[in-house]
């Protein structure tokens, strides 16, 4: 629920609470045409055979009134009591070349049509892929900023809008294009007293068309960033329904929801209705050009200044004009929905990265005897802090001046009071963070000399906050090391004694833990992280309260895998419960980002200080 809380707070610049201002909407088009650059060839033929199935179905009216024209003179002929009737033998190869064409536009608009389904779904696949990476790419600040639900809606909703949308509005833009263009043409052909009474239809429709368009932009805007909102509180109320329900919170979460759900609804509700109010206007004015039409080419017809195939083509034509500015009229709401939804998508992908890693990285080893070769160092397991000064925002410093030399093999305990700085301690070692000031040194080196995949393969994690996905208890093991063989992964399981509760699961190994991962329990969820550390066989442990979540006989058993696990590895142990770190070789007892005491139990307690009162204030 912290989330929502924070959401109506506070206005970050790189999530979703953004002013309720209009879109870049040419910077964003920019940035979509520039991906489409990629696909210049099957762009040049959707074009090309867009235009080819427009032309041919323009003609068709021009040569369907010729055919009107001969049998309209056949009748008049009849009537005067002419030898000449109709010509049905020119009727019929009229008809003949009309079936030719249309059927050669409707083969030519399904060929761009393929093309260009295939165009929109290698762009959308180019943005997913893009999305991916970029997730790898971004600070952990940035997730601490942004509520789940958002990222999620960028790159899902918003990416879908854009699948579903390219698809339609760029084949609609050139065949609208196209289509104006070329009966513009065969209207001028035909009468040009008729042919400017129908181009006045244009400036009063996109004139208004603009008009509309400079609201709702805005609208379309909100109406995708509060339904990112939503769907993050969506998110965050089935993910905690048991704590919802357990501090009888239901109605908070419901008005919560119901105050996105009422801004959505606004936003929606004002974005449709004007953009809806572009097609019935946009049918008003060209009905009215229309009517004017009919009657001052009847007028024309009477005065024998135009044939009646010709007015009746023409007719065809203007309502064939008409259509692709109703299309443009219908292509702007979707533009405005893809271009809402891109300029969220490219927002996310513009986002600041991690500071990229040095060209000229070191190499980690663990073979003692490769310190001779270049770029290559030894891992000892040796750490020292170096005056780290460190806040996760530069007004708000957590870490002042800490600073400590940790002896390989080594077993570390961090203790100290909630908000003390322990957590943060160990995210700043696998370079989560980056320091402020001072430095971090693995065996001597600078922490920033090594790549952050180099660096972070040395560690294992066990945290409070366990994490599984939805596969097999096996897979979720073996995520530690995907090359693990099946008795590497039982072994691992004896070692965290998790393999009996296995044996005893449905399906066993095979048994899939679900998305939210409840159809275990959460003492059976550490147990399986710690087998995952175990089969990593990593060089540096870290332990953030592994066993708080496990009863008294089974952290028994936990303690001692972990010392088996721990013999001849540097391990960070952080921990509330000061009993479970009487055998540390050393003692970090922190106070408000600083140390304050260090070295081991009994000395610590013989100082009868900061530590004595802590420990002693656990058996009260």
């Amino acid at each position: 629920m912290k989330n929502d809380i924070n959401l109506k707070a506070n206005s970050h610049k790189n999530g979703v609470m953004k002013t309720e201002t209009a879109n870049d909407f040419k910077g964003t088009i920019i940035k979509l045409v520039k991906y489409f650059s990629k696909y210049k060839i099957s762009l040049f033929f959707v074009i090309v055979f867009a235009i080819l199935s427009t032309v041919f179905n323009i003609v068709g009216p021009k040569i369907l009134g010729n055919a009107t024209t001969l049998i309209y003179e056949g009748i008049m002929n009849k009537i005067s009591d002419s030898s000449n009737g109709i010509d049905f033998g020119a009727i019929a190869q009229i008809l003949i070349f009309l079936i030719i064409l249309y059927a050669l536009s409707a083969i030519f608009s399904y060929i761009q049509g393929f093309l260009m389904t295939n165009i929109a779904m290698k762009t959308t696949y180019t943005l997913r892929k893009e999305i991916s990476y970029k997730l790898n790419k971004l600070p952990l600040s940035y997730f601490d900023n942004v509520s789940t639900g958002d990222i999620l809606s960028r790159v899902t909703n918003d990416v879908d809008t854009l699948n579903q949308s390219l698809n339609q509005s760029v084949t609609q833009i050139i065949t609208s294009i196209s289509t104006v263009v070329g009966i513009l043409i065969m209207m001028l052909t035909i009468n040009l007293e008729l042919t400017l009474i129908a181009l006045l239809i244009i400036p009063i429709s996109l004139s208004l068309i603009m008009f509309i368009l400079k609201k709702s932009q805005r609208y379309f805007y909100s109406q995708q960033k509060y339904l990112g909102l939503l769907n993050g509180h969506v998110e965050e109320m089935y993910s905690g329904h048991i704590v919802i329900k357990a501090f009888n919170k239901e109605k908070y979460a419901m008005d919560i929801f119901d105050n996105h759900n009422e801004k959505l609804y606004h936003s929606s509700w004002k974005s449709q209705f004007l953009s809806g109010l572009i097609m019935p206007i946009m049918f008003f004015i060209s009905n009215l050009g229309y009517v004017a039409i009919c009657i001052i080419g009847g007028h024309l017809v009477i005065m024998q200044k135009i044939a009646v195939g010709d007015i009746q083509a023409f007719l065809q034509y203007v309502r064939q004009f008409t259509q692709p500015l109703n299309q443009i009229a219908n292509i702007s709401n979707i533009l405005q929905q893809t271009t809402a939804a891109a300029e969220r998508v490219f927002d996310f992908l513009d986002e600041k990265e991690e500071t990229p890693d040095k060209t000229s990285s070191l190499k980690i080893t663990f073979e003692n005897n490769s310190n001779n070769v270049q770029n290559q160092v030894f891992i000892d397991g040796s750490v020292s802090f170096d005056h780290i000064k460190f806040g996760y925002s530069k007004n708000k410093i957590i870490i002042k001046d800490f600073s400590a030399n940790i002896k390989p093999g080594q077993k570390v305990a961090i203790v100290g009071p909630t908000g003390a700085g322990k957590t943060t301690i160990v995210k700043l070692l696998m370079r989560f963070y980056d320091v402020l000031e001072g430095k971090i040194c693995l065996s001597g080196h600078n922490i920033k000399d090594f790549s952050r995949n180099d660096l972070r393969s040395i560690f294992g994690m066990v945290l409070q906050e366990t994490w599984l996905y939805n596969a097999s208890i096996k897979d979720n093991i073996k995520y530690g090391n995907l090359q693990a063989t099946d008795e590497e992964i039982h072994n691992a399981a004896k070692s965290a004694h998790v393999e009996h509760f296995i044996n005893t699961l449905p399906g066993g190994y095979n048994m899939i833990i679900n998305e939210s991962a409840d159809n275990i329990s959460a003492g059976q969820k550490q147990l399986l992280t710690i087998a995952r550390a175990i089969i990593s066989n990593p060089k540096i442990l870290i332990f953030d309260e592994a066993t708080s979540s496990v009863d008294t006989r089974t952290e028994i058993l936990i303690q001692k895998a972990m010392e088996n696990l721990m013999h001849g590895k540097t391990s960070f142990i952080i921990a509330h419960r000061l009993s479970t770190i009487k055998n540390a070789d050393l003692i970090l007892v922190m106070n408000n980002g600083d140390i304050v005491e260090q070295g081991t139990h009994k000395d610590l307690l013989g100082k009868n200080g900061f530590y004595a009162n802590l420990y002693s204030s656990q058996f009260k």
